[in-house]
């Protein structure tokens, strides 16, 4: 059976999360070790579920959310934040070293 995924993430929720909250932010205050899953979903509770206050119907909203969150890949977003993040220091440290 082969295994289906979004973009090349695990699957829509973990890509559209990646994409909408994480990308374009600048990680490089932290090291490639605080980027963890649990740092991933951290950041995104926070974020969804504490500034939906424009929506009439915060409650949907989380319920949606929630769902929408539980099939979401943090190790995949946390890797590929690290991944990321030493592709860049190396970079940094290899034009520093000249």
């Amino acid at each position: 059976m082969k295994k289906v995924t979004y973009n090349g993430w695990t699957n829509y929720a973990t890509w559209r999360v990646s994409l909408e909250i994480f990308d374009g932010y600048d990680f490089e205050d932290l090291s490639p070790q605080e980027i963890t899953a649990t740092f991933c979903e951290e950041w995104v509770e926070e974020c969804i579920f504490n500034n939906f206050d424009t929506c009439n119907t915060p409650m949907l909203i989380e319920d949606y959310a929630r769902a929408f969150l539980r099939d979401v890949n943090y190790y995949e977003i946390a890797k590929h934040i690290r991944e990321n993040l030493e592709e860049v220091n190396e970079f940094k440290n290899k034009n520093n070293d000249n």
